[in-house]
């Protein structure tokens, strides 16, 4: 792994919370997140947070409402940067690869919510611009998800399938233990 990392998270934002997304895998995500946050702290390594952001006001993620919120477990500290964007990916209207790119950074490891979607499309993005993507598995989350035949797929399921779609083609998937005896 090289020395020029930045770790990303991706929106660990209160909105998940909400029981409208029902049923969840992986409950210790943030608790991984904020393990791997200590140790790239600890090392002064640089760490960005992305937040996502909705015009709507009766979204969960309007900056009015509380599920704007990123989770008090991974609040930012002072010279982190916070990054918000409205799509799916942490790239697109955002200032994500120029920070990267002006920070001379070439690996980066992504962390947050929720792996079938911004976790993924930002990956998958990061591996198209050349970024050397460490995924943690188990510092990432799904939920269940029905799909366009009316079939209930659960959280585990599009949480494995999700990390096998980009493994080894957009990133290496690793787990935290994995990541930290990797970095220490």
């Amino acid at each position: 792994m090289n020395k020029n990392k930045a770790l990303i998270i991706v929106d660990v934002q209160e909105a998940f919370e909400d029981e409208k997304w029902g049923v969840r895998n992986n409950p210790q995500a943030e608790e991984n997140i904020r393990k791997i946050l200590n140790v790239w702290r600890e090392k002064e390594w640089k760490v960005i947070h992305i937040q996502h952001t909705s015009d709507n006001p009766d979204s969960l993620f309007h900056p009015g409402n509380k599920g704007f919120a990123i989770k008090v477990s991974v609040q930012p500290e002072d010279g982190e940067k916070v990054i918000t964007k409205k799509v799916n990916s942490s790239f697109i209207g955002t200032d994500l690869e120029e920070t990267l790119r002006r920070n001379d950074i070439s690996t980066v490891v992504i962390t947050g919510l929720t792996t079938p979607h911004c976790v993924s499309t930002t990956t998958r993005m990061s591996g198209n611009l050349g970024f050397d993507n460490y995924l943690v598995s188990d510092a990432t989350a799904a939920f269940g998800i029905t799909d366009h035949d009316n079939i209930y797929h659960d959280a585990e399921t599009i949480h494995h399938v999700s990390l096998a779609t980009l493994h080894d083609e957009f990133a290496t998937i690793v787990s935290t233990g994995q990541l930290l005896d990797k970095i220490r």
